[in-house]
């Protein structure tokens, strides 16, 4: 059964005012793990690109979770949602221009490779640019994660 447009408009009625009351900001500023086993930087860095980008996201994605989940009461596919708000190419691509100027040289090293790789994959909802720029911001969480550097993930993302 298809929803009919006034169901619609009221579910993202409902869906914007849970944005508001949480935050773009603070869902992706979320609690995010410690890396049991860290690697040296130059062992990291070393590591291809889209793979960092790969561990990225899983961080970003179990950090945005698990404040979510941690922050309310929704059920499971209300959760889902508001995740999806905050770890999205668009939302990345936003966030990666803010940090920017913001990264040490190795990060930055990192997040030019990334931009820069080549992907088969394309975002469904955001432009070639904002995927680009998604996959640099999530390969430098991927960096700083596996070099055991929680607390400047916490510091980029404090904002």
């Amino acid at each position: 059964m298809r929803p009919n447009a006034a169901t619609r408009r009221g579910y993202r009625l409902k869906f914007a005012i849970k944005k508001r009351r949480f935050g773009e900001n603070k869902l992706i500023s979320a609690d995010f793990p410690k890396c049991q086993s860290p690697m040296s930087p130059k062992q990291a860095s070393s590591m291809n690109a889209l793979v960092l980008a790969f561990i990225g996201d899983a961080v970003q994605t179990l950090g945005v979770r698990t404040r979510l989940a941690s922050s309310s009461d929704f059920k499971a596919g209300e959760l889902h949602r508001l995740t999806s708000v905050a770890v999205n190419a668009r939302a990345q691509a936003e966030k990666s221009a803010s940090l920017a100027d913001k990264l040490t040289d190795d990060e930055r090293a990192v997040f030019m490779r990334a931009r820069n790789s080549k992907s088969k994959n394309v975002a469904k909802n955001a432009a070639v640019g904002e995927y680009h720029m998604a996959t640099a911001l999530e390969a430098v969480i991927g960096f700083l994660y596996l070099t055991g550097q929680d607390d400047r993930i916490r510091e980029l993302f404090a904002d």
